[in-house]
């Protein structure tokens, strides 16, 4: 899918580069907020370019917590620690329990949007880690 064919999917809007927490992707990603920033739950649509992906990390949170993607657009990967990549493509949904190490991003040839929601816990706290390696997401992509 090139990018304008992916522009016109993504109904959400791709946003400005995000650029506050690039330090934890690998490619460019942009950032769309759909909600305001006190708004319980919090949702935004995150656009990433092909070959983009965040670095593993934890949504943390003592009781509740966790987060949705709501994929919109292109095509993509979701993997937690330990276990096979899941493909993802638009209508998928992703439910991210607390607690749970995982990483995100687009496939190497195609853009990915996915809403992503911020679950109301307590406690909570996002934990960024070690950035997902070339090695295991080429071997996504082969």
């Amino acid at each position: 899918m090139n990018n304008k064919e992916f522009e016109a999917q993504n109904c959400f809007g791709k946003g400005e580069e995000n650029t506050a927490y690039a330090k934890y992707f690998i490619g460019k990603s942009y950032l769309n907020p759909l909600t305001s920033a006190g708004v319980k739950p919090f949702f935004a649509n995150v656009t990433f370019e092909p070959g983009c992906r965040n670095n593993w990390h934890i949504h943390r949170a003592s009781s509740g917590g966790g987060q949705l993607l709501l994929c919109v657009a292109g095509s993509g990967w979701y993997q937690e620690w330990g276990k096979a990549a899941r493909s993802l493509n638009p209508g998928d949904v992703v439910e991210i329990p607390a607690n749970v190490k995982h990483w995100h991003g687009a496939k190497k040839d195609c853009w990915f949007s996915h809403i992503a929601v911020e679950l109301i816990g307590e406690d909570t706290a996002n934990e960024w880690l070690e950035a997902v390696s070339d090695e295991t997401y080429d071997a996504l992509n082969a």
